[in-house]
């Protein structure tokens, strides 16, 4: 398939996303269940890496992680539709929510998987998927973690390590809505769909690659 035709597909398939979505039901946090050892000590992160399909699928993968849920965050409309939030007029950004063992897997582990796992250095933007619900961003729980995202940020910068200066947004968790159901495990079950087989697909593998001693057994 040509790159002319894969966009088309992959421009297709966006739009058959946004018009799914006002009818898709949602589910509240306390709908989403979480099942965590008795006795485990958890703690929260929440990123936004672009489309939350290919974030939840990357972060579900490391050891310690026990949920990742797609969802909105950073915005001022309460419980927003996946329709609302992709029209970029709401403020919220297609997030993840992790719950993870901090006995297993850091904070700042999972600050080098989100920094490995996208484009810091775009601006609303990941690839094809534009606008500011698609932005880089770290919600922050507590000063622990916002001085550690501030550091790592100020450090990758300093070495050089991207051509461009990064622009992630390091801000106050202040919400989280979980996204529409049919968002829930969406690489799982959408797999040979074509934004799984082609976008999503390549940067699991690159991952896998980087982290494979991080990774679920």
């Amino acid at each position: 398939m040509n790159f002319i035709a894969t966009g088309m597909v992959l421009l297709i398939a966006s739009f058959t996303s946004c018009e799914q979505a006002e009818n898709q039901p949602k589910m509240t946090s306390n709908e989403m269940n979480i099942s965590v050892p008795e006795g485990t000590k958890t703690d929260t992160a929440t990123f936004g890496t672009g489309c939350f399909w290919c974030t939840e699928a990357i972060f579900q993968e490391l050891d310690g992680v026990l949920s990742a849920t797609s969802g909105y965050s950073g915005g001022s409309v309460v419980n927003p539709t996946y329709k609302q939030v992709c029209d970029g007029t709401t403020g919220h950004a297609e997030v993840i929510q992790i719950v993870y063992d901090p006995s297993k897997i850091t904070f700042d582990e999972l600050l080098a998987a989100f920094w490995q796992s996208h484009d810091p250095t775009t601006l609303n933007r990941q690839g094809n998927d534009v606008g500011p619900q698609y932005r880089s961003v770290i919600f922050y729980h507590n000063q622990e973690q916002k001085e550690k995202a501030e550091k790592y940020k100020a450090e990758l910068d300093k070495s050089k390590a991207f051509d461009d200066p990064i622009v992630t947004e390091i801000s106050p968790f202040l919400n989280f809505y979980v996204a529409e159901d049919y968002h829930q495990e969406y690489y799982a079950n959408n797999g040979s769909q074509a934004y799984c087989y082609y976008v999503i697909r390549p940067k699991l593998d690159k991952f896998r690659k980087v982290f494979k001693d991080k990774l679920k057994k």
